[in-house]
């Protein structure tokens, strides 16, 4: 607590808290992008820096936070702070962004802060702040606010009451104390009235052990990413060299069952599999485990496409037989001829075995009807087996 103010002192305070970065989100406004950032500011009755705000105060003024800049930062002019909203305060710390949808809930005041993307990139801090955002990393936000001194009646464990509340604005702070302890954050502010009032920096306590909280927690990820990207990779590779193999011929029938038909018996398979693999820990056991599992659980499959180019087979090998022995018959090829027909070319040909297309073999061998003089019709080459 500033230790110059008295009963009845305007003083400004900063009061930082930690935005829920889980939270924040993308939406496209008047063809604009802009981002999202939840925040949230005093709770009723709070007690920060022996000042008490109580909730009938909080409930008079919040919604003067509406519309209110974001900027980076608590502007200051040779050490001193002033209003986001003065020229000179806009001029310091403005990125694009403001306070809207300022709300209470459960005791507490809620806002979002919103950030014109486009904007934002064409200030250095502005950038800096997107690129906090997308790194993920944790976003401080810090309101500033007036409020006048009462001094405190009773056996109480504080030694002010805020009364009068007025919300300046709520800043975004990436690397700065703007509202560390008070040894930390005591200041001066030219206010509205060209008065030099006290300035006082406090934190909700909450919000600092949030702040350890999504620490540990990011580390605790960035551990568990790094453990499991061995097991990845090695499934992913398991799973590349099985399916490579069954890329390079694929069945000549459309009969294959669809895949919704087959795909969940074998995924529940795999699944239960590498969810048992990701509990060994020795590198050669989990390769070796992958390979099997990857190979067993696809093994229905493979089955079903090597039956499927078995029968397309045989059924192609009949018809071959068939078409020939037709041909033959008709006396359209002798034996020999006709048995280096292929499938195709025995097909293109078989419409002239039919009563009363054939042409008879004269002299051992084949001659084409004419018509003035020229071939009514030419055969296709028989293609190479």
């Amino acid at each position: 607590m500033n230790k110059g103010v008295t009963p009845g002192d305007q003083v400004r305070v900063n009061i930082r808290t930690l935005a829920n970065s889980a939270a924040i989100r993308k939406e496209k406004r008047n063809g604009r992008d802009v981002i999202i950032v939840p925040s949230a500011t005093l709770p009723d009755d709070v007690v920060m820096n022996d000042i008490l705000y109580p909730a009938a105060e909080i409930a008079k003024s919040f919604r003067t936070l509406e519309r209110t800049p974001a900027p980076l930062g608590h502007p200051s002019v040779n050490g001193k702070f002033l209003s986001a909203r003065d020229p000179e305060g806009l001029n310091q710390g403005w990125i694009g962004a403001w306070n809207e949808n300022v709300r209470q809930e459960k005791g507490r005041v809620l806002l979002d802060k919103v950030i014109d993307v486009e904007r934002a990139n064409q200030s250095d801090g502005g950038k800096r702040v997107l690129a906090a955002i997308e790194a993920g990393d944790p976003v401080h936000t810090s309101t500033g606010l007036l409020a006048i001194m009462d001094a405190a009646n009773g056996d109480v464990p504080y030694k002010f009451t805020a009364r009068d509340i007025e919300f300046d604005h709520d800043a975004i702070l990436l690397d700065e104390d703007g509202a560390a302890t008070p040894e930390q954050g005591v200041g001066m502010m030219v206010n509205s009235a060209g008065k030099e009032i006290g300035v006082i920096n406090s934190t909700l306590t909450e919000d600092a052990e949030r702040g350890v909280d999504w620490a540990l927690d990011h580390l605790a990820q960035a551990l568990e990413r790094r453990e499991r990207a061995g097991i990845l990779e090695r499934l992913k590779t398991a799973l590349f060299e099985v399916l490579r193999g069954q890329e390079r011929e694929q069945p000549s029938t459309n009969k294959l069952k669809d895949e919704d038909d087959m795909d969940k018996v074998q995924f529940d398979a795999l699944s239960q599999k590498v969810d048992a693999l990701s509990e060994s820990t020795k590198p050669e056991a989990i390769a070796a485990a992958i390979g099997n599992a990857v190979t067993e659980a696809l093994k229905p499959v493979t089955d079903q496409l090597t039956a499927l180019q078995n029968d397309s087979k045989a059924k192609d090998e009949a018809e071959l037989a068939d078409l020939r022995a037709k041909i033959v018959k008709a006396n359209l090829l002798d034996e020999a001829t006709a048995g280096e027909l292929t499938l195709n070319a025995a097909r293109a040909l078989a419409p002239k075995a039919e009563p009363g297309q054939a042409a008879p073999i004269a002299n051992g061998g084949f001659k084409l009807p004419t018509s003035g003089g020229k071939p009514e019709f030419k055969l296709p080459k028989a293609e190479a087996k």
